[in-house]
């Protein structure tokens, strides 16, 4: 288990960093990948909760979430892509 721990504190860390990278990003590009790490990190350290506590219905919120964040992500690339034009 304290593998877990350890890839929480790494999700955590990335999580801090993409934080950073929309606050200072210079492109509406760079603050969308960095939103979309944000949402991302979120979802794995639920998903190693899980795998920590052995919660199914957590599972199942990763799930989800993992599929609002797929659509979420096509969404934000068709804003990036429109604003380029």
């Amino acid at each position: 288990m304290i593998l877990v721990e350890i890839g929480i504190v790494f999700i955590i860390t990335g999580f801090g960093l993409a934080l950073l990278r929309i606050v200072r990003g210079p492109t509406l590009a760079d603050r969308a990948v960095a939103a979309d790490i944000c949402f991302f990190s979120v979802v794995a350290t639920l998903a190693m909760l899980a795998a920590r506590g052995e919660l199914a219905a957590l599972a199942d919120a990763v799930l989800v979430a993992s599929l609002v964040g797929f659509i979420t992500t096509i969404s934000l690339a068709r804003l990036v892509g429109k604003r380029r034009r």
